[in-house]
């Protein structure tokens, strides 16, 4: 049955965060069209993974036999990354932007994931698995606006995501999601809530399109 590696990195929790809802909506209809199907699922705000290391780093371009005791554990727990994104069928990835780009604990998730001549390289060994990023943000960031120069989110993710390890990449991006707690906002809202119900449709088609996908 398929399996779905679901990433979680907004700090708040689910009803204070424009991130959660919208991937646990997409889990929803992903789980309803695989009911005995595998849910790899991590939290990086309750359980952040390590941010890498010398050790860490270095591991990945020597052999096994030649890891230190140090670098052998260190390596284990990015090994241990890699195969879950390499197991899955499809990745789901909630990443909201703090300060311009995205949680510190996703680039410490991505840092650990990303091997050159594994999971990055001429042949990446994830390459075509569909890759599902929900990008929330406070404002917009769109082609247009005033602060179109400091989106470095959707730019950064693809430069990873599709680029460096030839995911298959689409983006859900709930925007102006500050729109109804900032009054200087207020005007903004009709275009947040369009913008909100606009993710949660399109995160339920994406997970049906991704269910029927894997079954054809």
């Amino acid at each position: 049955m398929a399996t779905l590696l679901h990433i979680d990195s907004s700090v708040f929790p689910a009803e204070a965060s424009a991130s959660r809802p919208v991937t646990e909506a997409f889990r929803k209809h992903w789980e309803e069209q695989h009911p005995q199907g595998t849910v790899i699922y991590r939290d990086l705000a309750a359980e952040p993974v390590p941010h890498i290391t010398a050790e860490a780093h270095l591991a990945g371009f020597l052999p096994a036999s030649a890891h230190t005791p140090e670098q052998a554990a260190v390596f284990a727990e990015r090994v241990k990354l890699i195969e879950e994104l390499e197991q899955a069928d499809a990745i789901l990835i909630g990443a909201p932007m703090y300060n311009y780009t995205i949680p510190s604990t996703l680039k410490a998730w991505l840092d650990n994931i990303i091997l050159m001549g594994r999971t990055a390289g001429e042949n990446p060994s994830a390459k075509g698995t569909p890759v599902t990023v929900v990008a929330s943000r406070g404002g917009s960031y769109a082609p247009g606006t005033p602060r179109e120069g400091y989106e470095y989110v959707q730019n950064y993710l693809k430069a990873v995501l599709a680029d460096a390890l030839g995911l298959d990449l689409e983006f859900i991006v709930p925007e102006l999601t500050m729109a109804s707690k900032n009054p200087a906002m207020a005007e903004l809202v009709p275009l947040y809530e369009a913008s909100r119900d606009h993710a949660f449709e399109a995160a339920a088609a994406r997970a049906r399109q991704l269910a029927e996908r894997l079954a054809a």
